[in-house]
């Protein structure tokens, strides 16, 4: 059994101390070798996962792929605060994933005020509420 096949198997375990040493070990954001990429996709989705959120929003500094794995792992934990704290404090990835949620429970004017408050001039911003809502 190789490394990928013991991660897995970890993961349908819900090992995550072993699937995210697994897998973390073949993992690089940035990388000509798209399986060294694709495993960094799947790293950040096992932190996401394991629920260890300060580990991935440490990385969201710096990683777009975890920013955006962080914004959508806080979404489906219903942690409309934290995303919005984090739009407010430039992430404009999680004003959109805020507004989104925000259209899809109806709330249109919430959205457009958010926009409003947090992003003015983000023309995609606008759209999505234009679109979305």
């Amino acid at each position: 059994m190789d490394w990928s096949e013991r991660a897995r198997e970890a993961e349908q375990l819900q090992d995550w101390d072993v699937a995210i040493a697994l897998v973390s070990t073949h993992a690089a954001c940035l990388s000509d070798d798209p399986d060294m990429h694709d495993n960094h996709l799947w790293h950040m989705d096992l932190l996401a996962r394991a629920e260890r959120i300060p580990e991935l929003t440490e990385r969201a500094l710096t990683d777009s792929h975890a920013r955006r794995r962080l914004n959508r792992s806080l979404r489906e934990r219903g942690m409309e605060t934290a995303l919005r704290d984090r739009a407010e404090g430039g992430d404009r990835d999680a004003l959109y994933v805020l507004v989104r949620l925000m259209c899809e429970m109806g709330r249109v004017q919430e959205a457009q005020k958010a926009v409003q408050e947090i992003g003015p001039e983000d023309q995609y911003a606008h759209q999505i509420v234009a679109g979305a809502c």
